[in-house]
C-alpha cells in the first residue's frame, strides 16, 4: 500500500532548519555530474570534532534520535531517501533540540557526493528492505557496490552494524561482507537473547517484532586497517 503524501510536505521540508542538510528532490538526476557534488566538512557542520556515526535508512527516526539523546558527545548523520518519511524524523529531532544530529534526504548510493573522506566510526543498517528477488540483489544495502561505498566513509577499524528480521538477507550479508574484506564480529541469530542486547536501541520495527517473539538477526562487520 502506497503511503499517503503528508500535508504541506514541501513547505515542512523547506522550513526544517539546519538539521536537514539537503533534499535531493526529483531534479537531482537531471543535474550535471559536477553539480550533484556537495561535499560536507563534517567537523564544520557540527562545530566540533566529536566522533561521527551514520544511519542509512533512518525511517521515522526513532533509533537515531534515541542514540543522539543518549550520546550528546557523538555526532549522528541520518540518511533517508523518502521525503515523506524523513520529515517525521527531522521534526522529532527539532522538537527535542538535538544539536548532534543532521539529516540527508538522499539515496544511499549518492553518499559519495557528500562524504569525500573517511569520517564515520559506525554505519547502522537497521531493517533495510531485503529485496528477496535475485534480480534486485543490487538494491540490497549490503551488496558489494554499497560496501565499497561504505569503505570510503568508514575510518579504518570502523564498523557496520546490521539488524534485520529477514534470515535470507542476513545470510546474504554475511557472505557479501566477508567477500568484500570486512571482518565479522558479534554475529547472532537472536539479538534479544544474546549479550548484544545490552545497550541495544530498538527501532520502531524491532519493537513490534520483539513483542511477537520473533528473532532479530544482528552482526558487526569491521573495516580492515588499510595498512594492516
Amino acid at each position: 500500500m502506497r503511503m499517503r503524501r503528508k500535508r504541506r510536505l514541501d513547505e515542512r521540508l523547506a522550513s526544517a532548519g539546519e538539521l536537514l542538510l539537503l533534499v535531493e528532490g526529483s531534479g537531482f538526476y537531471s543535474l550535471p555530474e559536477q553539480e550533484r557534488k556537495r561535499p560536507f566538512d563534517w567537523a564544520r557542520v557540527f562545530g566540533n570534532g566529536n566522533p561521527v556515526e551514520v544511519e542509512i535508512g533512518c525511517g521515522k527516526g526513532g533509533f537515531i534520535t534515541e542514540l543522539a539523546r543518549r550520546n550528546p558527545s557523538v555526532n549522528y548523520i541520518a540518511v533517508e531517501k523518502i521525503s515523506n518519511v524523513i520529515i517525521t524524523a527531522v521534526e522529532k529531532a527539532n522538537a527535542e533540540n538535538l544539536k548532534n544530529l543532521r539529516f540527508l534526504n538522499a539515496d544511499a548510493y549518492n553518499l559519495s557526493y557528500y562524504f569525500t573522506y573517511p569520517v564515520a566510526r559506525k554505519i547502522y543498517l537497521n531493517f533495510s528492505t531485503p529485496y528477496p528477488a535475485k534480480g534486485y540483489a543490487g538494491r540490497r544495502l549490503t551488496h558489494p557496490k554499497y560496501l565499497a561505498l561504505y569503505s570510503q566513509i568508514l575510518l579504518d577499524g570502523g564498523e557496520i552494524c546490521q539488524k534485520t528480521d529477514d534470515r535470507a538477507l542476513f545470510e546474504y550479508s554475511l557472505v557479501s561482507l566477508s567477500s568484500c574484506g570486512y571482518v565479522l564480529e558479534n554475529v547472532t541469530l537472536d539479538l534479544h537473547a544474546s549479550p548484544m542486547a545490552q545497550g541495544n536501541v530498538m527501532t520502531e520495527y524491532e519493537r513490534g517484532f520483539a513483542e511477537k517473539g520473533l528473532p532479530i538477526y544482528a552482526l558487526t562487520a569491521v573495516k580492515r586497517n588499510a595498512n594492516a
